[in-house]
């Protein structure tokens, strides 16, 4: 995965300089891709930083936010945020977005430069439109093609800030009282995208 990223990311940056290239994901090669086996440096942590004017709790409409993956969290459980990731910035709202879970935050250096990364797990959005009843768009978990959990590396510099999934409890009466915080996000079949966590975030997710 950190080759096949490497491969976008030299892509991506030919592509920015006007050279044209022709591979497609459709072609991927893995003997393609750079080869890579330095060191990583992991982090159980990010700062997001965000502009929100209409949240006056801000400094100016500034903000900082925590975004954590971490194997324990205050000696219990792991936790693993989920996020809002930038898809196409001309896109309203969250129809220019994707959310994924964090699984790891990690940097390495290529030829001289440094690649700060998130390990995510992703969720694919349910529908065109929000939902009807609450305002909130849904999202369930996406698989590959061998029915694994999408799994990528991508740029700490395509997450946006923190997102907040609400399971969509269906018909059942309660959830089993065995069940930890820790495993929602993979007890449940669909999610809710809680876009009134906060005011950036009802500015976000609309």
């Amino acid at each position: 995965m950190v080759r096949h990223f490497l491969h976008n990311q030299i892509k991506r940056r030919v592509n920015a300089s006007g050279i044209d290239t022709t591979t497609s994901d459709s072609d991927f090669d893995i003997s393609k891709c750079p080869n890579f086996d330095g060191k990583i440096s992991i982090f159980h942590s990010a700062t997001a930083k965000f502009y929100s004017p209409s949240d006056i709790c801000g400094v100016n409409g500034m903000h900082r936010q925590v975004i954590r993956s971490t194997p324990t969290w205050h000696g219990g459980p792991a936790r693993h945020d989920c996020v809002f990731i930038e898809r196409d910035p001309n896109l309203p709202g969250f129809q220019g977005l994707y959310v994924a879970q964090v699984i790891l935050f990690f940097s390495f250096s290529y030829i001289g430069e440094e690649y700060p990364c998130a390990l995510v797990r992703w969720f694919s959005t349910i529908g065109h439109t929000p939902c009807p009843l609450t305002g909130m768009w849904i999202v369930e978990p996406e698989f590959d093609n061998s029915g694994d959990r999408l799994i990528s590396v991508i740029s700490l510099h395509s997450i946006l800030r923190s997102a907040h999934l609400i399971p969509v409890y269906g018909k059942e009466p309660c959830v089993p009282h065995d069940m930890r915080y820790s495993d929602t996000l993979s007890s449940f079949t669909a999610f809710y995208v809680n876009k009134f966590s906060d005011y950036h975030a009802y500015e976000l997710a609309f």
